[in-house]
């Protein structure tokens, strides 16, 4: 059963019950109050129904905030945008307003967007709800049915109906998981981070001053140089080391770790410390950490390739050194999940390689790999990371240096894993767009791109257009293992959070907390530990069946259960 919602603003909502085509089976309901609508079918409904709405952020925290988990849901706006994708229209208004636009051939309007919160507090809500505007006379509830019904036929139509409709379903449950992590918080000791920076930069600075520790190292890199030099200033470091006889073509830290000279220690500590004030410093930790919590602003689909992203206190990129302030409340712990060497076991199963497959049903699949690439006096660890490098390389389109001799291991021992991404990269090169398992697309190449590649008189393309024709193909031939690796860490999430959610009894129940691309972080009440364990290897197994099959690639979770998780 599936039953589409509308809500006033105001705790009421209009309700309608629907087939899973989204075919109406009973009349509109109106309710003042819809959690308790939402309470009494989680208590006396036989199968959890799946809640069909215009945009999660719109309908599901006002429930959060009563303490309801939902189990299942239908996003009509991440929907539509993965329709959308699929047909090379990334990037289109996917809106119920502009849905249902499409829907009627009138014109789509634009997606409007809640404005952002004001000042230095977080903004209040994770997601902004859809305002867009259906046209006067239009019923809300109405176009909500339609346009889902229309997205059920479309999805029917598809080549892969299961697969997409798998897609629609987990990108909706990350929808829910994303509402819950920034309600629930990850457990942070702001007293913790707050010593971590005193360590790493000395006392807090007033007025904007710089950290005393990074002044120190801004007048010892002054002084190394002869010259007054602001380290925040890449063309003022670039003149800098030219003058010393020293030119570097960027501050990369790679670039500058090639030069020998006193004050590279200097700038490269300095640029490490940097990232650490200015991403995770004292006004991020007043800006992000209430109430013993830090409640990241994440952004469902926000990456091309399915990955998440953020709006604001960079979740994806918590410096290890700050980990030590996540802590688990007294009584509780963390429970750490991370899939290893994720993306070369999705190539083994997507590509049917069987010699491949084989490797990825090991733990450490690149030891396994070791074998091919070893030999002639080589060691064990060398093998193992020449194994990595040729593989990484087979992914990422990387052929200078070793791993050009590698790549052609690659392509004699794993014939059917290279031709997989080799065709992906040459679908990319012709402007073809490509998919992943479950049929996340691509975005198709811009106009400008078409016009480079296009070439001269002759048909073929010039320096800058055959530059561009390959840079495209290295991203076409990673999209279709990343996506697909993007998908199973969030069928995984989903069969996660379904297990909390069925086990939910309140205050005292487990919760994710954190997801950071192939990494998931429980909360969890101590007693409760083994059995979370014991869940996440569940949804795992289903996670690898769901999308897999019956492959001999394993997808070995690393799991620890830590009081910091900085230990995990």
């Amino acid at each position: 059963m599936r039953i589409a919602v509308v809500t006033d603003f105001e705790g009421g909502a209009r309700l309608r019950e629907l087939a899973a085509d989204g075919t109406p089976t009973g009349p509109v309901r109106t309710v003042s109050d819809l959690a308790g609508v939402v309470a009494d079918y989680r208590r006396h409904a036989t199968g959890q129904p799946r809640w069909v709405w215009a945009s999660t952020g719109e309908v599901y925290p006002p429930l959060v905030e009563r303490s309801l988990r939902l189990g299942r849901c239908h996003d009509v706006g991440l929907v539509e945008a993965l329709l959308l994708g699929y047909h090379g229209r990334l990037g289109e208004a996917h809106s119920l307003g502009a849905a249902w636009a499409r829907l009627h051939g009138r014109p789509v309007p634009d997606d409007l967007r809640a404005p952002p919160g004001a000042g230095a507090e977080p903004p209040p809500a994770l997601f902004e709800p859809d305002l867009s505007t259906l046209p006067p006379g239009v019923d809300r509830l109405d176009a909500l049915v339609e346009v889902h019904a229309d997205q059920q036929r479309r999805i029917a139509g598809l080549p892969e109906p299961g697969r997409f409709a798998l897609l629609a379903a987990v990108e909706s449950a990350g929808a829910l998981a994303a509402v819950e992590m920034a309600h629930d918080g990850v457990p942070w000791r702001a007293d913790v981070h707050d010593a971590i920076l005193a360590e790493q930069l000395g006392p807090r600075p007033s007025n904007g001053a710089r950290p005393p520790v990074l002044a120190e190292l801004a007048a010892r890199i002054s002084a190394e140089f002869g010259r007054e030099v602001n380290p925040d200033s890449p063309a003022q470091l670039l003149r800098a080391f030219a003058a010393i006889g020293h030119p570097v073509g960027s501050t990369r830290s790679w670039e500058l770790r090639q030069v020998e000279h006193p004050v590279v220690p200097f700038v490269l500590r300095y640029k490490e410390l940097s990232r650490l004030h200015s991403a995770c410093g004292w006004a991020w930790l007043d800006t992000w950490v209430r109430h013993g919590r830090f409640r990241p602003d994440y952004v469902v689909g926000g990456v091309v390739s399915g990955r998440w992203a953020t709006r604001g206190g960079g979740a994806l990129q918590i410096p290890k050194t700050v980990r030590r302030a996540v802590r688990a409340d007294p009584g509780w712990t963390l429970v750490s999940a991370d899939a290893g060497q994720l993306e070369p076991r999705v190539l083994a199963a997507v590509s049917g390689d069987r010699a491949l497959a084989a490797a990825a049903g090991s733990d450490d699949l690149y030891a396994r790999l070791g074998t091919v690439f070893g030999g002639g006096g080589v060691s064990e660890e060398e093998a193992r990371q020449r194994a990595k490098i040729g593989v990484l390389s087979a992914m990422y389109g990387q052929t200078s240096g070793d791993a050009a001799a590698l790549l052609s291991t690659m392509r004699r021992a794993f014939p059917r894993a290279m031709e997989y991404v080799d065709t992906a990269a040459r679908a990319g090169e012709e402007g073809r767009l490509v998919r992943s398992w479950l049929g996340r697309t691509c975005p198709p190449p811009s106009s400008r791109w078409r016009r480079l590649v296009s070439g001269g008189p002759g048909g073929e393309p010039d320096g800058d257009g055959g530059r561009a024709a390959r840079e495209r193909g290295r991203f076409t031939r990673n999209f279709v293992v990343q996506a697909t690796a993007a998908e199973w860490a969030l069928v995984f999430l989903a069969g996660v959070r379904r297990r909390l959610v069925a086990r939910d009894t309140g205050r005292e129940s487990a919760r994710l907390v954190f997801f950071q691309h192939d990494e998931l972080v429980l909360h969890v009440p101590e007693p409760l530990a083994d059995d979370c364990v014991a869940l996440l290897r569940e949804a795992e197994e289903e996670t690898r069946l769901l999308l897999f099959g019956d492959t001999e690639v394993r997808f070995p979770l690393d799991i620890a259960v830590v009081d910091c998780y900085a230990d995990a």
